[in-house]
């Protein structure tokens, strides 16, 4: 086609509006250019670099990213899957590595990439990019206790598959060290945010529960906890020290700055991204394959007493 008629076509495309027929042009070639993406919620902020990576990368090379929320349910998730499956997407990443068995022999049998992320697995499905969430658990309390304290309570509003992770991760180093667990857990599940964290303290101090220091599941539970000490009076770390997870934009920039553990959420979608592209250049689903992307302990003032 000639430069000159190229655009006579594209100026009446654009006058008369029209539109693809993608489900025509889906049933004519085996080709969608769509990407499934699975979340747990569209609430919580640690998945906005991560949907951002995946974006970024995936409609560059000329595709369409679906995402669907799962709101933490794996029937929900199990809905999601057969529901991409039936819209013929070419690959699928999901944030999580616990299905149901219906999912689980779905993601299996479909002829095309899988990518697990935020997790790592001991049996994944296809491609698995995350992190040790118990370990990182681990390590968070391992800080607290080698600054010291030995009254360490973990704070958390839903112990999701991630949460009850690093909630595993507290409990061995708190046995490690021949120390007490107490926890601070919301009486149901809710979505972390800084009203849930400063909710969540003031109900320890009100029944005389107030520990040395609180590992909390992120950092805006941290946060909430953190304002709630200073309407109070407790001074952060004078008084008590508070570490939290993800290490979010706020937690170098707020006063005292907040300690908290690194994840590599970019990188994950980014690569999770760059395999699937991967493979499907490969013509082929890809062979088993894990990445540790690991995580960071970022020790800041709110720890330092």
């Amino acid at each position: 086609m000639s430069e000159g008629l190229r655009l006579r076509v594209h100026a009446a495309v654009n006058e008369l509006g029209y539109v693809p027929n993608v489900a025509a042009s889906r049933l004519a070639s085996s080709r969608t250019h769509t990407i499934g993406v699975i979340v747990p919620t569209l609430y919580n902020v640690i998945f906005a670099e991560y949907l951002f990576a995946l974006h970024e990368v995936l409609i560059d090379a000329g595709f369409q990213v679906l995402v669907v929320n799962s709101r933490y349910s794996e029937i929900e998730e199990e809905n999601a899957i057969k529901a991409l499956l039936g819209q013929r997407v070419e690959a699928i990443i999901i944030a999580g590595i616990h299905h149901t068995a219906l999912s689980r022999q779905l993601l299996t049998q479909a002829n095309l990439p899988v990518v697990e992320t935020f997790e790592l697995s001991d049996d994944p499905i296809n491609l698995n990019i995350g992190m040790s969430q118990e370990h990182a658990g681990y390590v968070a309390t391992r800080h607290l206790i080698e600054r010291g304290f030995r009254r360490i309570a973990f704070l958390t509003g839903n112990l999701d598959h991630r949460a009850q992770s690093r909630f595993d991760g507290y409990h061995k180093a708190m046995r490690d060290a021949d120390l007490p667990s107490a926890e601070i857990i919301a009486p149901k599940p809710r979505h972390s945010s800084v009203a849930l964290g400063s909710e969540l303290f003031a109900m320890a101090h009100e029944c005389g529960n107030v520990p040395e220091a609180i590992f909390c599941t992120d950092d805006s539970l941290a946060l909430g906890a953190m304002q709630e000490c200073r309407k109070r009076g407790i001074r952060v770390p004078d008084d008590i020290s508070i570490i939290g997870f993800h290490d979010l934009e706020f937690a170098a920039c707020v006063s005292p700055s907040l300690s908290s553990i690194a994840t590599r959420r970019y990188e994950t979608g980014k690569l999770a991204a760059e395999k699937v592209l991967a493979a499907l250049e490969a013509g082929a689903k890809p062979d088993m394959e894990q990445t540790d992307l690991g995580f960071a302990l970022l020790p800041r003032e709110s720890t330092s007493g």
